[in-house]
């Protein structure tokens, strides 16, 4: 058992869990949905595909984020939003394949407000809003195809025992390990090829009425250089 713990402590990381409210912040709130930060000249995100409005599926504002999530991934102010295209006329979702990386259905980026921003956007018809007003921090840990591939080996016993008991948390949950559905599918940076790392992830119709696909989970990754290098996919059973 002391063998098993510390090779655990070895890849163990720290994730955090959000505690949401229904109803909407103000518009520089981490939220899931609701009125998302624009400036006062900036027109509403559209798909590239259908042209229709795109749901904000989450805003987190970088600066308000926990001190320990901040410094490991090198990122500290501006708000990090993500847009998703809800279309089923056409299903943009699948014309765009928005289960795969840098899908052009969807929309990521790092904005820093220069102004109060917009106060006319009209977001009745989208999901109702959660506001995240605190962090909850938990330890995480990769699943055993990920852990492998770090070089740690494990015995029969101790590979019956993780799977029982400690996989990456799943949830909707900032930093940490990506819960896997399918196998470990980390996008890489289109710049330098580098892995991406996780930044957030979305699970199905927890604080999103949302399923990606059949019950999927889905995550927001970022380029460890390139911090203006986001991207989101998903997979599903």
């Amino acid at each position: 058992m002391s063998t098993l713990i510390n090779k655990l402590k070895q890849v163990e990381k720290k994730a955090w869990i959000p505690e949401t409210t229904e109803g909407d912040g103000s518009n520089l709130a981490s939220k899931f949905s609701g009125i998302p930060f624009l400036s006062k000249n900036e027109s509403y995100p559209i798909c590239q595909n259908c042209n229709k409005p795109m749901q904000l599926f989450v805003q987190l504002n970088l600066s308000e984020l926990p001190q320990e999530f901040q410094t490991s991934v090198g990122i500290n102010k501006g708000l990090l939003q993500m847009f998703y295209c809800l279309s089923d006329d056409p299903i943009c979702e699948v014309e765009c394949e928005a289960y795969f990386p840098f899908s052009k259905s969807t929309l990521l980026r790092i904005i820093e407000p220069t102004n109060d921003g917009r106060s006319d956007i009209d977001v009745s018809k989208f999901y109702p809003a959660m506001t995240i007003f605190s962090w909850n921090e938990i330890a995480d840990y990769p699943n055993i195809e990920e852990m492998n591939e770090m070089g740690l080996s494990f015995t029969d016993e101790e590979e019956s025992e993780l799977y029982e008991s400690l996989n990456p948390a799943s949830g909707d949950k900032l930093g940490g390990y990506p819960s896997w559905v399918q196998g470990v599918e980390y996008p890489n940076c289109p710049k330098c090829d580098e892995k991406m790392q996780l930044i957030f992830q979305i699970d199905s119709e927890i604080n999103l009425p949302y399923m990606f696909g059949d019950s999927g989970c889905g995550h927001i990754t970022q380029c460890k250089e390139h911090k203006e290098v986001l991207a989101f996919g998903w997979a599903c059973y």
